[in-house]
This record gives C-alpha cells, sequence and structure tokens, in this order.
C-alpha cells in the first residue's frame, strides 16, 4: 500500500472525524470528491486506488479531473469549486506528514478556484406561494404531510437538510410557537412560526401521533424523508401549481427557492437584514445580500425617493396655513 491510502484514511478518519467533529453531509461531499478523482487517476494511470502515490496526484491530473469534470460530467464552476476545496483540504493534511512531497504539494494547492457568473437568486411571490400551498390535495395522510411540510418549508426558510432533520420533539405549539434545529455550521437556532403554520403543525402532529425522536416528517414507513424526496415533492407541487398561475413555469421551484421565498418576504416587510441573516442561519451578512439585489421592488423604491436628473431639489413647503400650523405642534 501507498503513502497516499493511509493519508487519505487518515484524512477522513482524524482530522474530518475526530478533530473537525465535519458533519455527515460534508463527509458525504468530500468522499464524493475522492472517489470521482480515484477513478479518474484510475482510468488515466491503470493503477488501482490503493496502488496510488501522491506523485500520480500532481497538479497537472489535477487540472485535467477539474476539466473533466465541467466537460464530461456537465458539473458547474461551483460544483467544480467545492471538489478542489476537498483536494485542497487533503493536501494541506498531507504536507505536515509528508514533507518529501512539498514542492508537488505546494503545486497542487496553487490551483485556483475558478471565478463564475452569479445569477439572480429565484423567489416566489405572496400568489404563487399561496397557489403552491393549496395544491396538495389533502384527502390523503401523504398529502397532508406534505401540505404541512410544504408551509413550514416557506415561513421558515429552512434548508431541506434542517427540514428532514427535524423531530416531533423540536417543534413547540404552546406561547411563542417555534421550531429548533441543529443548522449549517452545527449552530442551533430557533424558528418562531405563525399562528397559520402553528394550527397546521398542530392538526399534522396530533394525526402523526409520534414519539418525540420520531421524524415530524416521516416516510410512509417510518423513516426521514430524503432530501432528493422533498426535491421531488416540491416539484411535483409545482407542476400543479402552474395549472392555476401561470408564473411558475417561468420559474425553477426547489426547496432551496422557498427558502429564498421566506428572506424575500421578510425583506420586503422591512425585518432588519441582521435578523434575516439570524432567521436563516447565515453566517455573515453577505449572505443576505442576493435578496436585496434579486428585489426590482426595493430598487425601484430607492429610485422614487431621487429627483429627476436635471432638477433642483425643492424644499417641502405646506399647502395651507392651517396644515402649517398643524406641522408646526
Amino acid at each position: 500500500m501507498s503513502a497516499l491510502a493511509p493519508t487519505l484514511e487518515a484524512f477522513f478518519t482524524e482530522r474530518l472525524m475526530s478533530q473537525k467533529r465535519a458533519s455527515r453531509h460534508t463527509i458525504a461531499a468530500y468522499r464524493d470528491a475522492f472517489r470521482l478523482l480515484l477513478a479518474f487517476t484510475q482510468q488515466r494511470s491503470g493503477k488501482a486506488p490503493s496502488h496510488l502515490d501522491f506523485d500520480d496526484l500532481d497538479a497537472p491530473l489535477i487540472g485535467a479531473f477539474l476539466d473533466d469534470l465541467e466537460q464530461a460530467r456537465g458539473n458547474s464552476a461551483r460544483s467544480r469549486n467545492a471538489r478542489l476545496a476537498a483536494i485542497h483540504s487533503l493536501f494541506r493534511f498531507a504536507a505536515l506528514r509528508h514533507p518529501e512531497h512539498a514542492a508537488l504539494i505546494a503545486r497542487v494547492l496553487a490551483i485556483p478556484t475558478k471565478r463564475f457568473d452569479r445569477t439572480i437568486v429565484s423567489f416566489l411571490d405572496h400568489q404563487e406561494i399561496d397557489v403552491l400551498l393549496a395544491a396538495p390535495d389533502r384527502g390523503r395522510w401523504i398529502v397532508r404531510r406534505d401540505h404541512a411540510l410544504l408551509m413550514v418549508a416557506v415561513q421558515t426558510g429552512l434548508r431541506v437538510s434542517e427540514l428532514t432533520g427535524l423531530r416531533c420533539q423540536d417543534v413547540q405549539l404552546g406561547a411563542g410557537a417555534h421550531v429548533r434545529c441543529l443548522g449549517k455550521g452545527r449552530k442551533q437556532r430557533c424558528t418562531p412560526l405563525t399562528t397559520q403554520t402553528a394550527a397546521t403543525l398542530r392538526v399534522w402532529m396530533q394525526e402523526r401521533k409520534g414519539q418525540p425522536s420520531d421524524p415530524l416528517f416521516p416516510t410512509s414507513r417510518g423513516s426521514s424523508l430524503t432530501r432528493a424526496a422533498v426535491a421531488l415533492l416540491v416539484a411535483k407541487y409545482a407542476k400543479v401549481a402552474e395549472q392555476h398561475c401561470p408564473t411558475l413555469r417561468n420559474k425553477i421551484v426547489s426547496p432551496h427557492t422557498m427558502r429564498h421565498s421566506c428572506a424575500m418576504n421578510l425583506l420586503r416587510s422591512g425585518v432588519d437584514p441582521v435578523v434575516i441573516a439570524l432567521w436563516l442561519g447565515h453566517e455573515t451578512l453577505r449572505s443576505v445580500e442576493i435578496y436585496v439585489h434579486a428585489d426590482i421592488t426595493l430598487k425601484e423604491r430607492a429610485l422614487a425617493r431621487t429627483a429627476p436628473i436635471g432638477t433642483t431639489p425643492g424644499r417641502y413647503r405646506p399647502p395651507d396655513t392651517l396644515i402649517s400650523f398643524l406641522e408646526s405642534l
């Protein structure tokens, strides 16, 4: 066995799992990145993955692998950069264990991330949200579950992994109704519920009759929904909603679209961006800027406050002496 194999194993068991306590989502993403890289290298070199060494993973091969992700597999620049981040993390770990490969490691670490276009986020307005929530025909148990899930998703803005991770004990429906979740970066947060959402959840949980540790939105067999299952049910009801709201045909409706819709609703209601960042579990305020860029209504309000080009801003003059008297009080 070469030096690469034990180093890669130690990277997962010692660095990610033990030292950093990375989430299972991070570990799964890194695992998939290296499975793709090792398969690509095996195809190029003819060596089995367990016999590969660091010399086989030089900068030209890593560059060819990244190009293959985009050209052959159709990955976006974001996905390419995520795979490169996993590779960089491994090589930084290897630099401390294998100084004899310092030059090769430095060349790999010098591979830059790729810049990409930042598109305007897609979100749903109030009418589109109402039509989407009305799409499930609540005649069956599983459809009533879907309706409750959609309502919680669009009102709380939880990530899809946070939605699927909710347990019955995470919902509090008394005074100050809210849901608790463990979000990205291991941050715990509480998100308040509206009266309507709390009422829907109360009816659902009475029908659900689950134990505190049971999934809030289970499958028909009682296990937790997967992220792919949530994406499929959102797409299914969006297709139904298109028949009553044609504007939905021009939008990609996904679980993350509902998260964006929650953020836009808060922003348009005048909620401070700091509160929105805390509400959504964002690390910094910069993550909230995308919603300001996407909302044309906010920009129109800003434009309305400016004076037209070529005019002299005037001073306000009361239209009547009585109004002037009242204004002076």
